[in-house]
């Protein structure tokens, strides 16, 4: 045997005998992790429905971008002679889909927190329900967002091109179904819809916030939109804009829980990247426009722009070489 060969299985015979080692060491750790499930002071989900799965939910989103946008996320032709089918399918797979992650939400939060009953079979059918029927709504509203973002965007070859391919009309897609169910009062679902979104797309838009037609976000990276934000119409945002709460004191979460935290943003509003918006007290008159890195925890009137002083350069000729 050649001495590579023999490194080699001495390699293997060391790196075995490490790790039979450590296996039966694994005990003692699994009966320290074990013991801290009943630390008070950590978390732990024992005993109760299961939490459902992000994979479903993303399932979930998929279906419904298809019903709202038909034929363009199909793997299937859509046409005049199979429509009526093609979308009959879709929608009556949602309907179930829909209400089985409802009914599941609802009844977690039922049996983990020991409430009274709540119906969850029921209420989670009507709630899907009651998203398809707001469908044909929806399916306006998101028509103008996709317009709204060609209209003001040369580099916009199309509304396939938006449809297809722009983080800001996914997120915002998201974000109206959320919503619905969110004023439903469905716990737990429409946040894990909006942070799946977020993951996917860098925009952080709570499933609270109130969003009127014709709403854009530019680049989109970085934005994020508080619960009790409410934006009116024909309102454009670019990448790393926060509309947002000012700092809480130690323990104030429960006190403010219900409170407007956030600000209202009006109508024909534009806000240039990098800037900041806090405060439910804050609002943005109609038709103004918010530079570029502005901070901002007033209010300002309508047909306003607001500005940073232009910064003081300092241009420097360098000789060839040179460093900065």
């Amino acid at each position: 045997m050649s001495m590579l060969n023999k490194k080699e299985e001495l390699c293997r015979y060391v790196g075995s005998q490490a790790r039979d080692e450590q296996r039966a060491a694994l005990p003692g750790v699994i009966d320290r992790i074990i013991h801290t499930l009943d630390d008070p002071e950590c978390f732990a989900h024992i005993g109760n429905e299961p939490i459902h799965f992000s994979t479903s939910v993303r399932d979930m989103i998929e279906k419904l971008r298809n019903i709202l946008f038909p034929g363009y996320f199909s793997n299937e032709k859509m046409d005049s002679v199979n429509q009526t089918y093609h979308m009959g399918r879709e929608i009556t797979r949602l309907y179930d889909i829909l209400s089985r992650q409802i009914i599941h939400v609802l009844r977690h939060d039922c049996l983990r927190f020991d409430r009274v009953c709540s119906k969850c079979e029921r209420r989670g059918n009507e709630a899907a329900f009651t998203v398809i029927e707001q469908i044909p709504i929806l399916r306006k509203k998101l028509a103008a967002d996709v317009r709204a973002a060609y209209d003001g965007d040369p580099a916009a070859k199309s509304h396939d091109e938006i449809i297809f391919s722009y983080p800001g009309l996914y997120a915002i897609t998201v974000h109206r179904i959320a919503k619905i169910l969110h004023q439903l009062d469905i716990p737990q679902l429409p946040r894990i819809m909006s942070e799946l979104a977020h993951s996917l797309t860098g925009i952080d838009i709570h499933p609270g916030a109130t969003i009127g037609e014709r709403f854009v976000i530019d680049h989109g990276t970085g934005v994020v939109i508080g619960e009790t934000s409410v934006i009116g119409e024909n309102v454009r945002i670019y990448q790393n804009v926060t509309i947002g709460a000012l700092s809480l004191p130690r323990g104030a979460g429960e006190k403010l829980r219900w409170t407007k935290r956030h600000p209202t943003i009006e109508d024909d509003v534009i806000i240039y990247s990098g800037a900041t918006v806090l405060g439910g007290d804050t609002v943005i008159g109609a038709r103004s426009v918010v530079g570029g890195n502005v901070w901002l925890t007033r209010s300002i009137p309508v047909d306003t722009k607001i500005f940073i002083e232009e910064p003081r350069l300092i241009i420097k000729k360098t000789n060839k070489g040179d460093g900065l």
